[in-house]
């Protein structure tokens, strides 16, 4: 690659890093409105702790899903 074509490629990646950071932000303040104390983190664990006990109850919520290493 070409100097210019990795500064346009760096450039490519900030944008799509400022529209993550926004959006990753928009969650989080409007998941704390729903009454998650601490944002995403609250309804992160909220919702690992359900899809645990639906687990153990045998209940597979989402069989494509097996191969995520985050649940």
């Amino acid at each position: 690659m070409s100097e210019d074509e990795l500064i346009q490629k760096i450039a490519t990646l900030e944008t799509i890093n400022d529209q993550l950071v926004s959006e990753l932000q928009f969650l989080d303040k409007l998941s704390r409105k729903l009454g998650f104390i601490n944002g995403l983190d609250t309804l992160k664990s909220a919702a690992m702790e359900l899809l645990q006990e639906q687990q153990q109850e045998g209940f597979d919520f989402n069989p494509g899903d097996r191969e995520n290493p985050f649940l």
